[in-house]
């Protein structure tokens, strides 16, 4: 079978600089075109065979979400997906009724995370085709419908089962998986805690297809990606004419998940007004739409995760107890991927079979390579910040760039290649003779909050909250020990 060839982007930005770095995070997965301008997009549109716009909203002349409705009215069946900040909030609530968005990105945005949503926004079209072709096939009985839509559901859960947890025999994820299984029959509430990447949302999953709510949906929601007006009307859902851009009634994600699970992603990131609001829908089984005089009754169970310390943000207030007693029926900490050192292997050659699969959208000639023997110690000794997504990356690009058979750790980046020579858990090495107490501290701040600028893509008040700073005391530090601190 011939590999997927990659969908095209349409990328519309007004500024040269964030379509450039727009480009260079997608370019590898996709085919990248490029626009300064609504018009200039729609001429794009026009001539090429677009499956994606990505349109930012803010531009001179016609804004994004006026260029959206218009590609809408044109060409339904593109996926659109809109760029903006937070001051935005009413114009693209109007604009995920009236030009169909499928999902909104805040800005600024992390290479991973978009990635991550245009990977899914490329799922989504392919679905969206394969339904058309799905819909010709009505004259089916009955019977071969229904023994279809049990061939997906089982394919479905065979993908998200536990196994997906790719682990060794001594892994620490072992002890995980059989809570997980145990407790997955039983209408308990769980809260999913640990890094970003680490499988966090793997681990709903199986849960869900592990219960018997398997047959039902399975809803996810990133609470940290939206302010609180649209992360209401996501979840709640809302009347036509609650708001501006208000033109028809929307189901929320409650309704959408009646049933089933629904799976609240950095849910640490909420604010207390609307944890108020969530502990309500919560403790009374119901959600009232926004604009609505009624609530709906729903049947949901929670999975929650976060990358935070609910149990310190209840201690200074700033998550409420109730809430968190509320979601957290049983926790699990997912081990970031330098905790389980002896996964690596597995998890690479989890990825070789992933790459060399044509239906794949990573799609690599992986069969028949390998990693050297320098190529695995140099990946079990780096500390992966970005966990399992920066591993793949590094997997990705050493196929991509190799030649043969064996891959040496010559292919890997430079920040992976210069762990080669040092433990994996070791201490700073510092030369006695030369350096003083307040040398060997600064070395130690300058890699603890470095290490924290990668776990948090560079996000300086999310570093300054974990580490117990402010944003001035930590500017202070960054530009102490040379790390680039100014704004």
């Amino acid at each position: 079978m011939k590999p997927r060839a990659p969908l095209t982007v349409l990328v519309v930005d007004d500024e040269l600089r964030s379509l450039e770095a727009l480009r260079r995070t997608l370019e590898e997965d996709f085919t990248v075109l490029s626009a300064s301008s609504a018009e200039e997009g729609e001429l794009i549109m026009g001539r090429e065979f677009v499956q994606i716009v990505l349109s930012d909203q803010r531009m001179p002349g016609t804004q994004g979400v006026e260029f959206l409705r218009r590609v809408r009215a044109q060409w339904p069946d593109t996926v659109r997906l809109i760029l903006s900040g937070y001051t935005d909030a009413e114009d693209i609530i109007s604009g995920i009724n009236d030009a169909g968005i499928w999902q909104y990105l805040l800005k600024p945005w992390h290479p991973d995370q978009l990635l991550l949503t245009l990977k899914s926004a490329a799922e989504l079209w392919r679905l969206q085709q394969e339904n058309q072709r799905l819909s010709l096939e009505l004259r089916d009985t009955p019977q071969q419908l229904a023994q279809r839509v049990a061939d997906r559901r089982s394919k479905v859960r065979a993908q998200s089962g536990f196994d997906r947890l790719t682990r060794a025999a001594d892994s620490p994820l072992n002890e995980i998986c059989e809570l997980a299984q145990k407790i997955a029959g039983h209408e308990l509430s769980v809260l999913v805690t640990g890094e970003s990447g680490t499988g966090k949302e793997l681990l709903a999953r199986a849960i869900h297809y592990a219960s018997e709510r398997a047959e039902r949906p399975f809803v996810v929601e990133n609470c940290g990606a939206m302010p609180d007006t649209l992360l209401e009307a996501e979840l709640f859902g809302h009347k036509r004419g609650a708001f501006t851009g208000a033109h028809e009634d929307r189901i929320g994600l409650f309704q959408q998940a009646d049933g089933g699970t629904l799976f609240l992603d950095e849910i640490g990131d909420t604010s207390p007004a609307f944890q108020v609001k969530l502990l309500r829908a919560l403790q009374e089984g119901e959600v009232r739409p926004v604009g609505s005089p009624r609530s709906v009754s729903v049947d949901v169970r929670i999975i929650a995760a976060t990358n935070r310390n609910l149990e310190a943000d209840v201690a200074s207030g700033r998550f409420r107890q109730d809430l968190y007693y509320r979601i957290a029926g049983i926790t699990f900490y997912m081990p970031a991927l330098r905790e389980r050192p002896q996964d690596i292997p597995l998890i690479v050659a989890a990825m070789f079979k992933e790459s060399a699969n044509p239906r794949s959208h990573c799609h690599a000639a992986a069969s028949g390579r390998q990693f050297s023997a320098a190529a695995m110690k140099c990946l079990a000794a780096y500390r992966w910040p970005g966990n399992v997504r920066e591993l793949q990356n590094e997997v990705l690009r050493a196929l991509a760039l190799g030649e043969g058979d064996m891959l040496d750790a010559g292919l890997f980046s430079p920040c992976v290649r210069q762990s080669a020579g040092s433990s994996r858990t070791a201490a700073p090495a510092f030369d006695a003779e030369v350096a003083t107490l307040k040398e060997r501290v600064d070395q130690v701040e300058a890699q603890v909050i470095g290490e924290a600028l990668q776990r948090h893509g560079g996000n300086k008040t999310r570093v300054a909250e974990e580490l117990g700073l402010t944003r001035v005391g930590l500017r202070m530090k960054l530009s102490r020990l040379g790390l680039g601190g100014s704004e």
